[in-house]
């Protein structure tokens, strides 16, 4: 009966791992039934094809899955940063079509690393400008724009013979904490939840979208419970007609590891209605991180759903009823042909998403790189958007949130006494008055200099002449220093 039942949690776990090969335990359990796994930045190689042929070897009808977003968040790109349009960008342009290529380019280039399944895109309406999680990975702050982007994207990337993915239901975009250090809450009335954030989720579900990702936030109205472990929550995708598959964001993240732990959480989200349960990126603790971290993560999740199976505060049914969703998704991505679309330009869409700063071309750019520190989420801080920006000009980087004025003044000076127009790169004007203040004394001692802001765009206008880019990628990095050179093509 032991058997049995691992065999069947099996079944509806999805775990990240360490490496650029498979270990041994991986596909141990990948021939005893393990749903599939999710790449991370730690996984990608220039042969990770080869990877995903050893995992569809042991398991053939395999889900693997990849945070592939565009714009900010990157995992393919890991290394220099994304060359595909991100969410926010897409909003501003508001071409449904180009969005619907960018969809259809991500399915390509996930497909042609053996992957099925891009976990995206955000469904998000980031409506509070603090957000530390969302913001430029949201189309935007109305709910009829990102749903018809939403919409839009799921279509490419389905057509493309991919499954969708659509998240963090029932919304991420009202937050101001991040779950993967701390539980938000969502303090909105209950109305402006159910009319703004989970409109673009019924969009998404009319428009045949394979799978939702939940969010570890709490909807006070709707309980206490997360709505990955709460019933109610992800009852209301049902009731909202949507057949697919319900995946849990990361089990591993604080919001699930620190409150009920990685098996209480597995065992709470599957009786809570949940499919596939994404144990995520063995990574997140830190250097915390253990060196077996990956099965660790793993069993963690299986027993705890194995003893609520035992104990019967688990049915069997309902794991049953979730591991056949996920396999017929699987059965069914495993015959599925892409439809062939046209090249694709991320340059030209970008280009038109990148609001111009109307300044004079530059012969070089000098960058005071102000952003904020890198997330779990978001690699805010990489150093490939700094660099794309500057080319072989003079490039620093400097933490506003931990160096004094004296440090940030010693920094401004040497950009400006270097060669080239100085540049204040910025990814959250209004939410971090730090990164602000400091465009204020750059405007000061260079009346030439400008602003490059990567985050949301700025509502108060900033001392400097900016360039709102939309995306902390390379390709948006590489336009806005397109833009300020004065050269196109």
């Amino acid at each position: 009966m032991s058997d049995d039942l691992t065999r069947l949690a099996n079944g509806v776990l999805w775990p990240g791992f360490f490496g650029t090969t498979a270990p041994a335990w991986l596909l141990e359990e990948l021939r005893d039934g393990l749903a599939g796994v999710v790449y991370f930045g730690q996984n990608i190689s220039d042969d990770l094809a080869s990877l995903s042929e050893e995992i569809l070897a042991a398991r053939p009808d395999a889900l693997i899955g990849i945070d592939e977003e565009g714009g900010s968040v990157t995992r393919l790109e890991t290394a220099t940063g994304s060359t595909l349009p991100g969410a926010a960008q897409l909003g501003r342009l508001d071409d449904v079509a180009a969005t619907e290529a960018t969809g259809a380019e991500l399915a390509r280039r996930v497909r042609a690393i053996g992957g099925n399944v891009v976990l995206g895109p955000v469904a998000d309406v980031n409506t509070d400008p603090r957000n530390p999680v969302i913001g430029v990975r949201s189309f935007g702050s109305d709910e009829q724009l990102v749903s018809r982007h939403t919409v839009a994207e799921v279509r490419g990337i389905q057509n493309g013979a991919v499954a969708a993915c659509v998240k963090h239901f029932p919304g991420h975009g009202d937050t101001h904490l991040d779950s993967h250090h701390s539980l938000p809450e969502i303090a909105l009335p209950v109305e402006e939840v159910e009319s703004v954030h989970l409109e673009p989720f019924r969009a998404a579900i009319a428009a045949g979208v394979d799978t939702i990702m939940t969010a570890h936030i709490v909807v006070p109205a709707w309980g206490e419970r997360p709505a990955t472990l709460n019933p109610r929550v992800l009852g209301m995708l049902r009731d909202m007609g949507f057949e697919g598959v319900i995946i849990t964001d990361a089990l591993d993240m604080a919001a699930i590891r620190e409150t009920v732990g990685i098996g209480g959480g597995a065992a709470e989200a599957l009786a809570a209605g949940a499919d596939l349960l994404c144990i995520g990126n063995p990574t997140n603790p830190g250097e915390a991180a253990l060196p077996d971290q990956d099965l660790r993560d793993f069993l963690a999740a299986r027993d705890g759903i194995v003893a609520a199976l035992r104990d019967g505060s688990l049915s069997e049914e309902r794991v049953r009823e979730a591991a056949g969703r996920v396999a017929a998704l699987a059965a069914r991505l495993r015959e599925a042909d892409a439809v062939q679309v046209a090249d694709f330009d991320a340059a030209e869409v970008v280009r038109r998403a990148v609001a111009d700063a109307g300044v004079a071309p530059a012969s070089a750019l000098s960058v005071v790189d102000a952003r904020r520190r890198s997330s779990l989420a978001v690699d805010s801080a990489a150093g490939y958007v700094a660099a794309a920006l500057a080319g072989d000009g003079h490039r620093v980087r400097l933490d506003v949130a931990s160096t004094g004025v004296d440090e940030q003044d010693a920094a401004l000076d040497a950009a400006v006494a270097a060669e080239g127009t100085t540049v204040i790169l910025v990814d959250r004007p209004d939410a971090d008055p730090a990164q602000r203040a400091l465009v204020e004394r750059a405007a000061q001692r260079d009346t030439a200099a400008v602003a490059v802001n990567v985050g949301l765009a700025a509502e108060r206008p900033l001392a400097l002449p900016t360039v709102e880019v939309g995306a902390a990628s390379r390709i948006g990095a590489l336009i806005a220093r397109e833009t300020l050179l004065g050269r196109v093509g």
